[in-house]
């Protein structure tokens, strides 16, 4: 029996996907549920899984090719025995089979291999099922080709200088992701109207806390007492002072939201993500320290949804774990402003007129000035200085 393996259902707000790596070959047995194919979107990869215990008779789109949702993308036998070997007859039968099931004679990789070497489709012999022209054809094609005119192919080829010995280079396709973070960083830089402000804050009233009450923490909650915690608590207290930090720009309207969503910047294999906390205000330090935790790694594992990815009103990012002293983030658009955190340092401060070294660490606040002007953002920044230098305001409400 055979199956046909689709592409998941997009999100509303995701157009198409790209075949990203097929787990299993053609022929391969697998289980039932065995991950077959990643499919990534622009904003997450999807898993698609084996229906049935058998194999994969036949691909229909290959490794870079753009699908859409629900969009057949392979042909899967079911009901083959464990570890049993598929005779070439009854591969033969069941890809002809798909194959006439199939209208689309070529499939976007092939037609787009044609077109970049601009070959007649009608001079290559298909060596796949039904005489279907595969990849494989068109490449040894145009091999053959080469081989057989290399003065043409010489004086096409465009003069580059050959790399020194011990030189290499190394070319690979950008994915959807990192073309999508590409976009929107731009997007951001050349649609608003951006500025950064800056602060410094002592960490030593927080370090303090952390060291006091640590263990008792940890014990009673299952969970570390990271600065995360502190940082998003502040935020969201400076949020509720600070309606204008909160909106948006649609258009020609400002949306002012009355609830407190906060993306949380997390780096992964991928590329940079911002998961979001929804509700923080409602939300304890364990609590957030859990949530944070969850979606650190989900992203490392490749494992966040479009439902974590989407909404966010304010976003916080951590370049400090890297080592980063100073930054101007970029706007996560459509958000309004962005905090960047950055690498915690002793430094000589005068306190009272008196020189001490204190754990100094810069804070850095990028806004759109089109909807936020330089008393809410200073205000605003310096209301977090406040929360995180004395904690005991995010109790008092002060």
């Amino acid at each position: 029996m055979s199956i046909e393996i689709k592409v998941p259902v997009l999100p509303e707000s995701v157009a198409d996907a790209t075949i990203a790596t097929w787990h299993v070959k053609v022929g391969q047995q697998v289980s039932r549920d065995q991950h077959l194919v990643d499919i990534e979107t622009d904003k997450v990869v999807l898993e698609v899984v084996a229906p049935e215990d058998g194999h994969i008779a036949q691909f229909l789109f290959h490794e870079g090719d753009t699908v859409l949702g629900e969009q057949v993308i392979a042909i899967f036998v079911a009901n083959a025995a464990s570890g049993q070997e598929v005779t070439k007859a009854q591969a033969e039968a069941v890809t002809v089979a798909a194959s006439e099931e199939n209208n689309d004679a070529l499939s976007p990789s092939v037609r787009r291999l044609l077109a970049e070497h601009n070959v007649d489709a009608s001079k290559i012999k298909g060596t796949g099922v039904g005489g279907r022209i595969t990849k494989e054809d068109v490449e040894a094609f145009v091999s053959a080709s080469a081989k057989a005119s290399p003065a043409a192919t010489v004086a096409a080829a465009p003069a580059v200088a050959p790399l020194a010995a011990g030189r290499s280079e190394k070319r690979v396709p950008m994915t959807r992701l990192r073309k999508t973070i590409a976009n929107r960083l731009l997007e951001a830089k050349n649609s608003t109207a951006m500025l950064t402000t800056f602060n410094e804050v002592n960490m030593q009233p927080i370090m303090d806390i952390r060291k006091q009450y640590q263990d008792v923490f940890e014990k009673r909650h299952g969970i570390r007492l990271g600065f995360m915690s502190f940082y998003v608590k502040a935020v969201t207290e400076a949020l509720k002072r600070f309606p204008e930090v909160n909106a948006s720009i649609d258009g020609d309207d400002i949306i002012y939201h009355n609830y407190f969503d906060v993306s949380i910047a997390v780096s992964t294999p991928r590329g940079l993500v911002t998961p979001v906390l929804r509700d923080t205000d409602t939300m304890s330090l364990a609590e957030i320290e859990k949530a944070v935790r969850d979606l650190a790694i989900k992203g490392r594992d490749g494992k966040l949804t479009v439902a974590d990815m989407t909404g966010g009103n304010f976003t916080v990012t951590n370049g400090g774990v890297f080592g980063s002293l100073m930054s101007t983030p970029i706007l996560n658009l459509p958000q309004s402003a962005i905090l960047g955190m950055h690498a915690i340092k002793d430094r000589p401060m005068a306190v009272n007129g008196k020189v001490e070294i204190l754990p100094m660490m810069y804070l850095a606040l990028s806004y759109d000035h089109r909807i936020i002007d330089g008393r809410e953002s200073v205000g605003f920044l310096v209301a977090i200085k406040d929360f995180l230098e004395d904690p005991t305001r995010l109790l008092l409400d002060l």
